[in-house]
């Protein structure tokens, strides 16, 4: 490693650590997202500069454990087995120290260059722990540094060291931990036959590190050495080992090494914490007595709700009336003055003033004001800790439609957008729940669809009726996927999960989290509103615009009861979901939508947006996660819903409104 002025380095932990929170103090902006090749686990990559050096950092999944449980199990220890990163930063939460050793035992087993970062030590004081640093270093043979990620505190120290061993001054000794005399005597036994037999698997694996996922059965491993020459043979004496040991601690292998383990960790932990005070409860352990529950917790999960999208509706329309008095008041009119001035001809100038300029202004007068916010509340309540809470909330509700609470993290998601949420579907245990997720989260709301709810409901109807689509939307999700539990067989799982800490969010955190989501709308939306202008106002003054109306008015004008420019922004709005109200600006010539909508069209409007087919990146992430047949299913069922729903509430709001 010395010399070299490129490092890799991977942070890895268990989940909610803050290992997240490292990687964006270490990279900030300087980040990219995207999948493992070839498989649907997220990677997160990043760049540091530093010194004259470039660390490239990647953040893996965060994992309890280095077994084949999980694709994010074996994807993690096949990155640091295989492609051997420079170096391993260990986060672990400093406040659970004995529960963290465990995963970093695993870690050394696979004779790993590993830093350790003890981060949370604010929560280590509150708890009246002290650990000495110093002397788990010397325990684990690793450099150990003391953080509070959220604060910045120690990521100096952090990248410090990793400089020092990158020249070399501070040295990282690849010692594995030894196991009781029973278990470590046919580790050597069977790590000497790897050596001898399968030379070329103990090129690519630490052949200590084989023998131990043999004793414990590991599946992948087994399979493996099957496949190679003399494997046999191995398989052998690690199935008379395996024995061995069950016969001496009467329980299977894997449970007997796990034990091992958490010896280690026990033992390291009793050595180096001390408490030093009587712990009291803290306000953030009350906080969580309040809000997890039984009674309690609900109302307070619907205040925080209805208080997320009353901050997001005000906030959002105070924007818009600014930033519309800025651009429709102003740099449009004297654009046009200009352009007329300058003598070009009425269609090229409605082509830059209509077809291009007017997608930018409605994307920053109609979508931005709406989705900055919300991704920011969303930033604060993933950072707060209080989504697990919710999910555990939700467990027995989500269990009516055969899911259980963890699916209420990827429904909330859903509210940011649907990509996301569908790719957080991964964390349902089973074929049945993820389909059965996969299935509810596409009708969840998105912040796009957020933009024509509010943008036209809220603001040209009532925030009331607004709000009664959110209800509905909800009564509608419960309602299919207790439908959907009903019909695809299997028995739904129960839920395991770990409630992690409250904690204070870090505002530099929260906005890094809300411009990673919100650049794909300004890198990928902008063009397509300004593309979709462009061909709408090519369509308008070629004259095919009234055809597509009337090809399309049996069902938009006859049945849904919308004028019959409307399908033209619910047909494009295919692209993205906030260009279906940005169009129909454009297609109605106005953004006072009053002007040219009654209050039924657009609540039935907002409601078709909210249930038809999802957005073409939603379909790409549906397609990548559930293949073609399945995709197909939901996306018929979602533009039948659409159809079926807005036509009914046509002739019901027309009763009353």
């Amino acid at each position: 490693m010395e010399n070299k002025k490129s490092l890799r380095i991977a942070l890895a932990g268990n989940a909610n650590v803050g290992k997240s929170v490292v990687f964006n103090q270490l990279t900030g902006l300087n980040q990219v997202t995207g999948n493992w090749p070839g498989k649907t686990v997220e990677r997160a990559e990043g760049t540091l500069y530093y010194e004259g050096y470039t660390f490239n950092v990647l953040d893996l999944p965060g994992i309890y454990s280095l077994s084949a449980y999980s694709l994010e199990e074996v994807v993690s220890r096949d990155y640091i087995a295989i492609d051997r990163p420079d170096i391993i930063i260990n986060v672990i939460d400093a406040s659970n120290l004995e529960r963290n050793l465990y995963f970093t035992v695993q870690l050394l087993e696979l004779e790993a260059p590993v830093i350790m970062a003890c981060n949370q030590m604010d929560f280590c004081s509150k708890k009246g722990i002290c650990i000495d640093l110093e002397k788990l270093s010397n325990l684990l043979n690793i450099p150990v540094v003391g953080t509070t990620a959220i604060s910045g505190i120690g990521i100096s120290e952090l990248i410090s060291e990793v400089v020092s061993i990158a020249q070399g001054k501070t040295k990282i000794i690849l010692k594995p931990p030894e196991y009781g005399v029973e278990i470590e005597k046919r580790i050597q036994n069977l790590k000497e036959k790897i050596q001898s037999n399968l030379p070329d698997l103990a090129e690519l694996y630490p052949p200590r590190w084989l023998s131990i996922k043999l004793l414990e059965k590991d599946p992948i491993i087994v399979e493996k050495v099957q496949k190679l020459d003399n494997g046999n043979t191995v398989l052998e004496l690690a199935n008379k080992h395996v024995k061995e040991i069950e016969e001496i601690h009467g329980h299977i292998s894997s449970v007997a090494i796990a034990a091992e383990r958490y010896n280690i960790a026990n033992r390291i932990a009793q050595k180096v914490q001390e408490f030093v005070k009587e712990p009291r409860l803290t306000f953030e352990e009350k906080l969580d007595t309040l809000t997890s529950h039984r009674i309690f917790g609900y109302p307070i999960l619907i205040a925080i709700m209805a208080i997320m999208f009353a901050i997001v509706f005000v906030v959002g329309d105070f924007l818009i009336v600014v930033l519309e008095g800025i651009f429709y008041g102003a740099l449009l009119p004297n654009l046009e003055t200009f352009l007329i001035d300058a003598g070009l001809p009425p269609p090229i100038i409605s082509i830059i003033s209509r077809g291009i300029l007017g997608g930018i202004v409605a994307g920053i007068t109609i979508a931005l004001p709406y989705i900055i916010p919300f991704y920011i509340i969303l930033a604060f309540l993933e950072d707060t800790g209080y989504l697990p809470r919710a999910a555990f909330l939700m467990d027995n509700i989500m269990h009516k439609m055969g899911l259980h609470g963890k699916a209420f993290i990827p429904l909330i998601l859903g509210y940011g957008c649907s990509v996301p949420a569908c790719i957080g579907c991964r964390i349902m245990e089973t074929d049945r729940e993820r389909l059965i997720a996969g299935f509810v989260v596409v009708l969840i709301p998105c912040a796009a669809r957020t933009v024509v709810i509010l943008g036209l409901v809220a603001r040209f109807v009532g925030f009331g009726w607004a709000m009664g689509l959110y209800l509905f939307n909800l009564i509608l999700i419960f309602v299919l996927g207790r439908i959907a539990f009903k019909t695809v067989p299997g028995e739904p799982m129960g839920l395991i999960m770990e409630m992690p800490t409250y904690k204070r969010p870090s505002l530099k955190v929260m906005l890094i989290k809300t411009w990673n989501r919100s650049k794909d709308f300004v890198y990928i939306a902008f063009p397509l509103m300004v593309a979709g202008s462009l061909v709408i106002e090519l369509l308008r003054l070629a004259g095919f615009l009234e055809i597509i109306g009337m090809v399309m008015s049996p069902i938009f004008v006859s049945w849904l009861g919308l004028p019959d420019f409307s399908a033209i922004p619910l047909v494009f709005g295919i692209l993205r979901k906030e260009l279906t109200l940005i169009l129909l600006a454009d297609v109605a010539g106005t953004t006072n939508f009053a002007l040219v909508l009654t209050p039924v069209q657009m609540i039935v409007f907002a409601l078709v947006s909210m249930i038809y087919i999802p957005c073409i990146a939603t379909i790409g992430a549906l397609l990548r996660e559930y293949g073609g047949k399945r995709t197909a299913i939901i996306i018929i069922a979602d533009i039948a819903l659409a159809i079926i729903l807005g036509g009914v509430a046509f002739r019901l709001l027309s009763l009353f409104l």
